[in-house]
């Protein structure tokens, strides 16, 4: 059983962050990754300091990594299954029978955006379709929008989008019913409403975002899209596996100054965390955490 300083349970923005910190601190630290979560799928993020241009989370990932072997870094693509506190220690297990006992734990595990699969969908994540208006509504600014989605998280979708566009078309997906008081704010924004089920993503000939092709065989010509299904999974079962404290939609609470959770010796940060769903946020959490876990294997 390979003893380490801290196991980073997850290799995205916030993982990484603290893995490099945690490397300048010259720990011995492991990151275990399966290779998921919203900056796996999205293309191009266009607010982040330094990256005037947009920079796709896949680069940032490729990145991230190298930087945090510079300074010793291990890395393992795996999906930890088992994870339990005894004493002063953390013993983990993986899907591959691979077993490791460490001092501290970052959580990183994110989450899982829900959408269905459909022709083109993921072509187009990032570039021209997007999941976030707090990081990517500016890019609807003045154009065409149709928001595939369902329900009242769809028509949420739309009506802050409206924020940057007057020209917004929502698709209801599977038809499920939408509240009264959404529909009234859809009508206030001028927002159609289509209910019919989408059969594909239509793309133009440089392969970019032009419309939808809904089952009906109608086409809904549009500039730029947005997702709004809900049902986003948290992948919060390790967490709650060692007694941390959820928020009731599966979030994890941490203290805001150091990103420990109500277990000592573990720190979460990222999606996985109860706020806004941000990389820089993200980043963030990942440097806050891994001071505080130097204080913390500093003491030991």
């Amino acid at each position: 059983m390979k003893q380490v300083d801290c196991v980073i349970i997850g290799g995205g923005i916030a993982g990484l962050q603290a893995a490099i910190q945690l490397g300048r601190y010259k720990h011995d630290v492991l990151v275990i990754d399966s290779n998921q979560g919203r900056s796996t799928i999205c293309r191009c993020y266009h607010n982040i300091l330094g990256w005037p241009d947009g920079v796709s989370g896949q680069e940032i990932r490729k990145l991230g990594k190298l930087h945090a072997e510079k300074y010793g870094v291990q890395f393992l693509h795996d999906v930890v299954t088992t994870l339990k506190k005894e004493s002063d220690h953390f013993y983990l297990e993986t899907e591959q029978h691979a077993t490791f006992e460490a001092k501290t734990i970052f959580l990183a595990t994110g989450l899982v955006d829900h959408f269905p699969k459909l022709e083109n969908l993921v072509t187009c994540l990032g570039t021209d379709i997007y999941v976030c208006p707090d990081c990517d509504g500016y890019e609807v600014s003045g154009k065409k929008t149709v928001v595939l989605g369902a329900g009242n998280t769809g028509a949420d979708m739309a009506v802050t989008l409206a924020y940057w566009s007057n020209d917004i078309i929502y698709i209801n997906h599977n038809q499920s019913a939408i509240d009264i008081t959404k529909l009234d704010e859809l009508e206030k924004h001028r927002i159609k409403i289509i209910h019919e089920q989408i059969e594909k993503i239509i793309l133009d000939e440089k392969q970019h975002f032009a419309g939808v092709l809904l089952k009906n065989g109608e086409v809904v010509e549009a500039e730029r899209g947005f997702i709004g299904f809900g049902g986003n999974k948290i992948n919060y079962e390790l967490a709650e596996a060692v007694g941390i404290e959820l928020t009731e939609n599966k979030h994890v609470l941490l203290n805001p100054r150091t990103k420990e959770t109500n277990i000592k010796g573990v720190w979460a940060g990222g999606d996985l965390a109860a706020h806004s769903e941000q990389v820089t946020i993200a980043m963030g959490d990942g440097s806050q955490a891994a001071i505080w876990i130097h204080k913390r294997l500093l003491e030991q």
